[in-house]
């Protein structure tokens, strides 16, 4: 039924032109913000999800940095620690050296004690931000160990969320590789056997403190890596459920604008209706 007063195929061409242009204007925003889904109306459920993704990625962000922290002051202590070594070998090499008879003791001793003197500097030097693995009190306030913030556990979707660290514990060389009171001074070739047993214990101390700031290195190394391999992962992981795939867009864009263009010459058509009812009259 045609009719001069409501205009039918007018309202059809009309709401299909809306509907057109809504989503025209939905993908060209896409496109701009490079987001298909921006906003918690453009799909809630993903939005949600995304949203929680991006909350641990910038709290992974934020345990990289605690882990190169970690990793540094771990660093530190451990070349310390190796440098301590190498001295202590230099000092066995001396006591060896005294077991002789017809050499110079007291000058063997001035050495040694020169030697011990640089150990202590470079155990009170080792210290990173104010932590010192190589001391007896890590912090300055008793602690005997230093922890470093590691990961962030998930339980479930939207679970409880607790982190975990790795905690370095402190080589205590302060009074593991006390010389100065606990090596025998050197006075002739009976003192230098005394003295030569004593450093083959201090001596394995460090070595084994020394691998142990290493192996602690090494883990903190791994889970930084770990860690930031998480984070690319994470972010993949958020882009592909919101990000703007624009091939597909494009595509999208154009057919949007010839869907636009007919349905433009539809309504124009449907607004022609009610002339060309006239015009039967005319005849």
């Amino acid at each position: 039924m045609s009719s001069i007063l409501t205009n039918y195929g007018a309202m059809t061409a009309l709401r299909t032109l809306k509907a057109i242009n809504g989503n025209l204007n939905d993908v060209q925003t896409s496109i701009s913000t490079g987001k298909r889904i921006g906003a918690a109306k453009d799909n809630s459920a993903v939005w949600a999800i995304s949203k929680t993704m991006e909350a641990d990625i910038s709290g992974f962000r934020s345990i990289k940095s605690s882990l190169a922290l970690g990793e540094a002051t771990v660093a530190v202590a451990s070349a310390g620690a190796e440098q301590i070594v190498e001295k202590l070998t230099e000092i066995k090499e001396l006591i060896v050296s005294a077991q002789s008879e017809n050499v110079d003791h007291d000058t063997i001793q001035t050495d040694i004690t020169s030697k011990v003197d640089q150990i202590e500097a470079i155990i009170s030097a080792a210290q990173f931000n104010g932590a010192n693995l190589l001391s007896t009190d890590v912090d300055g306030n008793g602690a005997t160990s230093l922890g470093v913030l590691a990961s962030l556990d998930r339980s479930g979707a939207g679970g409880t969320v607790t982190s975990s660290e790795i905690s370095v514990a402190s080589v205590n060389f302060d009074s593991s590789l006390d010389l100065a009171s606990n090596l025998t001074a050197i006075t002739d070739s009976t003192t230098a056997a005394t003295a030569l047993t004593e450093i083959e214990d201090f001596l394995q101390v460090a070595i084994n403190g020394a691998a142990s700031l290493g192996s602690s290195a090494s883990r903190i190394e791994d889970q930084s890596d770990f860690v930031g391999r998480l984070v690319d992962a994470m972010e993949q992981g958020v882009s592909a459920m919101t990000d703007t795939d624009m091939e597909e867009a494009s595509a999208r864009l154009s057919a949007l604008k010839t869907q636009q263009e007919l349905a433009i010459q539809s309504l124009t058509i449907a607004n022609q209706s009610p002339r060309l009812l006239l015009e039967l009259f005319r005849r």
